[in-house]
Order: structure tokens, then C-alpha cells, then sequence
């Protein structure tokens, strides 16, 4: 039955969200381990014209919380990629060497656990360790061609270049770019340029975001390109990103799908490209 402005969650999915969200240890605290400072908000239309943010979007975040080992993991992953599409990616043993290493840290976590489970119960992946990480590199980091014209045997894009990274296509948009710690490190070298948050698809809920919002709708100018809209969940582990897209992928949820997650009605869209994951992103509709 389709809610008040026609939200209509998908029960089951939220039900696993929600125990996703509950079994991860490793998400930050708001204005303990980090804080924000969403400033003014914009306008997709405005596309970065008007500056509504003078300040970072991220005043700290502390250096013990990107220590932890599955961020740790995470975070060597981030310089392994060409983020221009239509560049062919050239993968070193060290950058395999890393991509196995992230998928270890995170499959000794309760998030990917619960995850394997829920996919291996309903026959999507191998019920054995081994093999699922064999079929999350493949999901993740194998290589595939986002841009037409390009070499046979070439490949320019990942699943997880896509989305954690982000890439820039044609020097004139950016695509993907959906974490925040790789906005936080962007940031702080100087490569990211907040402009301000977008209020979220109300339903007659709260409208305003706040600084402890873990949803957030950006807009940023990266590799001199603004981002004119672009979403992320704010403090969450890599792991517990990882486990939801994984799940949504294999259960087949192309497209938009609406869950509620503890007090925020978000959509996470997930677009496949043929075989392959080409996005997936969460998008706040509201806050309670």
C-alpha cells in the first residue's frame, strides 16, 4: 500500500537494511568522530554558480576512525584508478594485492557476514567464504568499458571506481562519486569544493538536513567539474555500502527501490550495465 506522497517501501529490503544498519560496528559517531558543517542550502539548477558554502563541508574527522582496518583498506583503494572514462586502466599486483586485502577486512566484520548469509540462503552467491569473495572482486573490481569506441580489450570503469572513487567523463561532468570518505580526503587536499547541501524529497516529514544527518544530498565541484547533485550516506562503514549494494544487485533490484532505514526514507537506485553494476547510490526523500 503506497504511503503519503507515494512512498511505498519495499518491506522485506528495509527489514535486511535495517539489521545491515543495526550490525554496523564500525559506523561513526556524529560530532564524536566527525563532524560537518552543511552551511547553506542550494539547487540543482544553480549547478555550483552561487557559492552557498564558504566553508568545508567537513570541519574533522578523526584520524583514529580512519584507522580502523576495513577503512584503512579502503582508503589505500582510492589512488588505483584513471578517474577520466574512456582511459583504459592499467591494475598492478599491488593494486590486486589491495583490492583482496579490502575484501578480507570486511568479510571479517558482522555486516558482510549477515550480508553472505542473505544472499547464500537464497542461492544469489557460493555459500562458502571462498567463493563469495571470489564473486565480490568480481562484482567490484573487475574491469569493464563504460565508454563506446574504446580498443578491444580495453577497460576504463569498475563497480567500485564508480561509485567510491567517482569519474569525470569528457572533462565536463562527474559521474559517480558517492562516499564520503573520499570526499573527506578530497577535500582536505584541496581537490573538492563543497557548495552546498539539497534539501531532501519531502513527504511531510523534516525538510532541513542537520550536521548529524547521515544522508546527505551535495553539491561539489571535483577535477574543476561541478557535481550539480550527488548523495551519501555520511559516517557509514565501507563495509556496510559493500554489503547493501552487493545485496540489491544480486536480488536484481535494477532501478530505484524505497526502504526505510531508521528515521530516513531513502531511495537506493542501483543501475545495471548489462551484467555488471554500473551505479548504485542512496537518495534521501526524508528525515523524521
Amino acid at each position: 500500500m503506497a504511503g503519503k506522497g507515494g512512498f511505498n517501501p519495499d518491506r522485506e529490503l528495509s527489514e535486511i537494511c535495517n539489521k545491515l544498519w543495526g550490525l554496523d560496528e564500525n559506523r561513526l559517531e556524529p560530532d564524536k568522530d566527525y563532524k560537518m558543517n552543511l552551511q547553506r542550502y542550494t539547487h540543482y539548477h544553480n549547478k555550483g554558480e552561487v557559492d552557498q558554502a564558504k566553508d568545508p563541508l567537513f570541519t574533522f574527522v578523526t584520524e583514529e576512525a580512519l584507522q580502523k582496518p576495513t577503512f584503512k583498506a579502503f582508503v589505500a583503494l582510492l589512488d588505483n584508478y584513471a578517474t577520466e572514462t574512456g582511459v583504459a586502466e592499467e591494475v598492478t599486483a599491488q593494486e590486486i594485492k589491495e583490492n583482496q586485502m579490502f575484501i578480507d577486512r570486511i568479510m571479517e566484520t558482522e555486516v558482510m557476514r549477515y550480508a553472505h548469509k542473505q544472499l547464500s540462503e537464497k542461492g544469489k552467491v557460493p555459500p562458502d567464504v571462498r567463493g563469495f569473495k571470489h564473486s565480490l572482486y568480481d562484482l567490484w573490481f573487475k574491469l569493464y568499458r563504460r565508454t563506446r569506441g574504446m580498443e578491444r580489450g580495453e577497460a576504463d570503469s569498475s563497480g567500485f571506481e564508480h561509485v567510491f572513487v567517482g569519474e569525470t567523463k569528457g572533462g565536463t561532468d562527474v559521474i559517480g562519486f558517492h562516499n564520503w570518505i573520499q570526499f573527506y580526503l578530497q577535500e582536505k587536499r584541496g581537490h573538492v569544493d563543497y557548495k552546498g547541501w539539497i534539501p531532501p524529497r519531502t513527504r511531510g516529514k523534516k525538510r532541513v538536513a542537520d550536521n548529524t544527518s547521515q544522508l546527505v544530498t551535495l553539491q561539489f565541484k571535483w577535477k574543476d567539474t561541478v557535481k550539480p547533485l550527488g548523495s551519501s550516506f555520511i559516517g557509514t562503514s565501507p563495509e556496510f555500502e559493500i554489503a547493501l549494494y552487493t545485496i540489491l544487485y544480486h536480488l536484481g533490484k535494477n532501478g530505484p527501490n524505497q526502504l526505510e532505514i531508521e528515521d530516513y526514507d531513502v531511495e537506493i537506485v542501483v543501475h545495471f550495465m548489462g551484467n555488471k553494476l554500473g551505479s548504485s547510490y542512496p537518495v534521501a526523500l526524508a528525515q523524521a
